[in-house]
C-alpha cells in the first residue's frame, strides 16, 4: 500500500513539473507540441511503471502473506512442542514433588523418633536400660550364649551388666554400661570459657567416679579378671574424652578399667572370640591326645592278642601237617592194597595169612 501512494506522489510531481513547464513555455507553443508528445510519452512510462509497481506491490504482499503464513504455522507447531514438554515437565515434577513429600514424611517420622530418643536419654534410669541393651545387643551378635552372661551377681553382692566367660588367664570379664550424657551436653553447650571449665571439670569428675565404681564392684580377685571394661554407648562421648580428657584415660588404665565404645567394644569381643576359640581348640587336641593315647594302648593290646593267635595258627599249621602226613600214609597203603589181585582160582596157600598182612612194609 506505501508503494501506492509512493506511485501516486511521483505522478503528481511529474505533473507539477510538466504544468511549471508548460506556463513558463508560452512563448513556445511550437516546441509544447513536442514537450506535450514526450509529457504523453513519459505519461505513458510512469502508467507503465506503475502496472509494473502495482504488480510488484501485489507480488511483495502476497510473499509477506505467504511468510507470515509460515511463521504463524512455526509459531503454532512451537507453541504445540513446548506445550508437549511443559507437560513432561510438569509430570516430572509431579514425580519428584511426590518423592520429596515421601522424603518429608520420613523426616517427620525421624524427628518424631529423635524427640523420642531425646525423651528416653533425659531420664538417667531410661539412659541406663538404653546403654544396657545396646550392650546386650552387640555382646550376643559377637559371642555364643554359653560365652556371657548378662545382670550376673558377683560373690559381693553386686550385679554387673554383662559377665564374659574367659579362660584363665584372664578369667571372667565383667563389662558396666555408664552414660554421662548430662555432663557431656553441658560441655557441649558451653559457650563462654568459664562455664567450658566448670562444664569440663564435672564431665571428668563423673566419669570417674563411674571408673572407680565399676573398679569397686566388679573387680573381685579369685573370681573376675584383674580388669574391667566401661562400656560408653556413644561414640561422640568416647571421642571426646580420649581427645581432651587424657588424664582420665590415663587414671582409668591405672585403676585397670579399660573405656570402650560401640566400635572399639566390637571389636574387643572379636579378640575375645578368638580366645575362646583358641582356648576350646587347646581343649579339643587335649581330648584328642587323650583319645590318641588311649587308641596307643587299644593297639598294644590288639597286638598282643594277634602274637597269641599267632601260636595258635602255628599249632593249628602244625596239626595240620601231622594230619596230611598220616592222611599220606592211609592213601599209600590204600595204595597198596589195591594192587593185590585176588581171583576165584587163587589157591588158599597163596592168600596171604594175617601175620602176612601184618608184615606188609609200613604197617604199625
Amino acid at each position: 500500500m506505501d508503494l501506492t501512494v509512493i506511485s501516486i506522489v511521483l505522478a503528481g510531481a511529474g505533473l507539477a513539473v510538466v504544468i511549471a513547464l508548460y506556463l513558463r513555455s508560452e512563448r513556445a507553443r511550437a516546441e509544447s507540441a513536442a514537450h506535450l508528445a514526450q509529457f504523453n510519452q513519459l505519461a505513458d512510462k510512469l502508467a507503465d511503471a506503475q502496472s509494473g509497481l502495482e504488480g510488484r506491490v501485489q507480488q511483495s504482499q502476497t510473499q509477506v502473506n505467504e511468510r507470515l503464513d509460515g511463521l504463524m504455522k512455526r509459531l503454532g507447531d512451537g507453541l504445540s512442542q513446548q506445550t508437549e514438554k511443559t507437560g513432561e515437565t510438569l509430570k516430572v515434577l509431579h514425580e519428584r514433588l511426590a518423592v520429596i513429600d515421601a522424603a518429608q514424611k520420613n523426616i517427620t517420622d525421624l524427628s518424631q523418633q529423635v524427640v523420642g530418643l531425646q525423651d528416653i536419654l533425659s531420664n538417667k534410669q531410661t539412659r541406663g536400660s538404653f546403654g544396657e541393651v545396646q550392650l546386650n545387643d552387640l555382646v550376643s551378635a559377637a559371642l555364643p550364649p554359653n560365652a556371657y552372661q548378662t545382670q550376673h551377681t558377683l560373690s559381693n553382692g553386686k550385679r554387673v551388666d554383662c559377665l564374659l566367660h574367659l579362660p584363665n588367664p584372664p578369667g571372667p570379664i565383667s563389662i558396666d554400661a555408664k552414660f554421662p550424657l548430662d555432663s557431656y551436653n553441658t560441655l557441649v553447650t558451653a559457650e563462654d570459657k568459664t562455664a567450658k571449665v566448670n562444664a569440663s571439670r564435672q564431665f571428668s569428675t563423673d566419669v570417674l567416679k563411674h571408673v572407680k565404681d565399676i573398679e569397686a564392684k566388679y573387680i573381685v580377685p579369685g573370681e573376675t579378671a584383674e580388669s574391667a571394661l566401661m562400656f560408653l554407648p556413644s561414640e561422640a562421648v568416647y571421642a571426646e574424652l580420649h581427645a581432651n580428657f587424657r588424664n582420665v584415660v590415663e587414671e582409668s588404665f591405672r585403676r585397670r578399667v579399660w573405656i570402650v565404645s560401640p566400635t572399639t567394644l566390637m571389636a574387643t569381643l572379636n579378640t575375645v572370640r578368638a580366645v575362646l576359640k583358641d582356648a576350646r581348640m587347646r581343649e579339643q587336641a587335649g581330648v584328642i591326645q587323650t583319645e590318641v593315647q588311649k587308641l596307643l594302648e587299644d593297639v598294644g593290646r590288639l597286638d598282643q592278642r594277634v602274637e597269641k593267635l599267632q601260636g595258635h595258627f602255628d599249632l593249628t599249621a602244625k596239626d595240620i601237617r601231622d594230619i596230611r602226613i598220616s592222611t599220606d600214609k592211609v592213601i599209600k597203603r590204600g595204595e597198596k592194597i589195591e594192587t593185590v589181585q585176588l581171583g576165584d582160582d587163587t589157591p588158599a596157600e597163596d592168600l596171604p595169612s594175617a601175620d602176612n598182612v601184618e608184615r606188609f612194609p609200613g604197617s604199625r
